[in-house]
């Protein structure tokens, strides 16, 4: 349960800091349905929502993380 938790805190601090990454990392997964991997790349905005996704999921990750141990 730790390891996951961990996991996920990672996931969460480098879809705050940095969601472009993720989107970048991705991109092997939408060859089969995307033509142009461009053109769906998420504008500001959709980076800001992801950024506050990845907020809250971090929040609630360390304090999963916390009542474990």
């Amino acid at each position: 349960m730790i390891a996951i938790l961990c996991f996920f805190i990672v996931m969460a601090l480098v879809q705050v800091v940095k969601p472009q990454l993720l989107w970048k990392i991705n991109r092997p997964l939408q060859k089969p349905f995307v033509k142009d991997y461009d053109a769906t790349e998420p504008t500001d905005a959709g980076y800001m929502v992801s950024r506050a996704v990845g907020a809250v999921v971090l929040v609630a990750s360390v304090t999963m993380l916390i009542n474990t141990l």
